[in-house]
């Protein structure tokens, strides 16, 4: 099979598309072909090295996912021994976070990190949700009617999900992110944004609730942004932010009456299926920017990992 294969951490150019046995599904696991792969930051952290948590796979180069791409959709191939739920044939998608491979024609995957394909969903739409649907629909959880809620990195796969959940919940939504994405925020329900260019976000509101998916300020800026009460979550950005807002940034808002902390995501399908379920219904809209064959998957993490991308960036395999 082909697979677009890396090991080295560095650029797009280190990447390269290989012949490779086909995987072989193990106690637990399901073999996918893949129709689709969506393209996450997490992707193009993975293949920098950068930031540091991005190297647990391995810390001089990447020892145990030479092959990127968490968010799969396809077929069932085949089941390894002990699997009960899904059988060959079967449509899924999920976030293969543990194991990756997306990037390729067959992936393995854990049982549980697969859920059945919803038939109103294209394979190139059901492979934008489980991680970026589960981060946006865990972040806004808590909003409540009339909450003035900021989304920094909403531009994005999961800031699209993000601004539509929170203004569904009658938020009052501020997005932030680069001036090319102004109008998309807006068209997925942002009230107001920010060029964070031209902008400090931190400076503005308060906010009852701030959700952030590139953090790198300080956690004194991100509290003086904030409400008394209100809460603020950092979901991905530099480690220093990340240090800063789980021990000052914490302390700091203990003693101000609001919470700073670091948003821990949790996987799987029952949280992503609820994000899914609702843009079958048409209450929620997938945004696809561009859809790349399996060749160009160095000029499609490139395109993201410039900032470019308008919602979900697509890698198309198989149809």
């Amino acid at each position: 099979m082909r697979a677009v294969r890396y090991d080295r951490y560095g650029p797009p150019e280190v990447l390269r598309t290989e012949q490779v046995p086909e995987p072989t599904p193990r106690p637990g696991q399901v073999l996918v072909r893949v129709a689709a792969t969506s393209i996450n930051l997490s992707d193009w952290e993975c293949l920098r090295g950068r930031p540091a948590y991005a190297r647990l796979g391995g810390l001089r180069r990447p020892l145990r996912t030479p092959v990127l791409g968490s968010d799969i959709a396809g077929w069932v191939e085949a089941v390894g021994p002990g699997v009960a739920r899904f059988r060959a044939g079967d449509e899924v998608y999920g976030d293969n976070l543990a194991l990756k491979g997306g990037f390729a024609e067959y992936a393995v995957a854990p049982e549980g990190a697969l859920a059945l394909k919803p038939a109103g969903l294209t394979f190139a739409q059901a492979s934008s949700l489980p991680q970026a649907g589960a981060i946006a629909g865990h972040a806004t959880s808590a909003v409540r009617p009339g909450d003035r809620v900021l989304i920094n990195g909403a531009g994005g796969g999961s800031g699209m999900f993000a601004i539509q959940l929170a203004s569904a919940a009658g938020a009052h939504v501020t997005g932030v992110d680069n001036a090319g994405k102004l109008d998309f925020m807006r068209s997925l329900g942002a009230a107001d944004v920010i060029d964070y260019r031209a902008q400090d976000f931190t400076r503005t509101g308060p906010y009852d609730v701030i959700v952030d998916l590139v953090a790198h300020r300080s956690p004194f800026a991100y509290r003086r942004a904030l409400t008394r009460g209100g809460r603020y979550g950092m979901v991905g950005g530099g480690v220093p932010t990340m240090i800063g807002v789980g021990t000052v940034g914490a302390l700091a808002g203990l003693v101000t009456g609001r919470r700073l902390g670091i948003l821990a995501v949790p996987s799987g399908p029952k949280h992503f299926e609820p994000v899914a379920q609702r843009c079958v219904d048409g209450d929620v809209a997938i945004r696809i920017d561009r859809s790349y064959p399996l060749r160009d998957v160095a000029e499609a993490l490139t395109y993201v990992g410039s900032g470019r991308a308008l919602g979900k960036v697509v890698v198309e395999i198989a149809s």
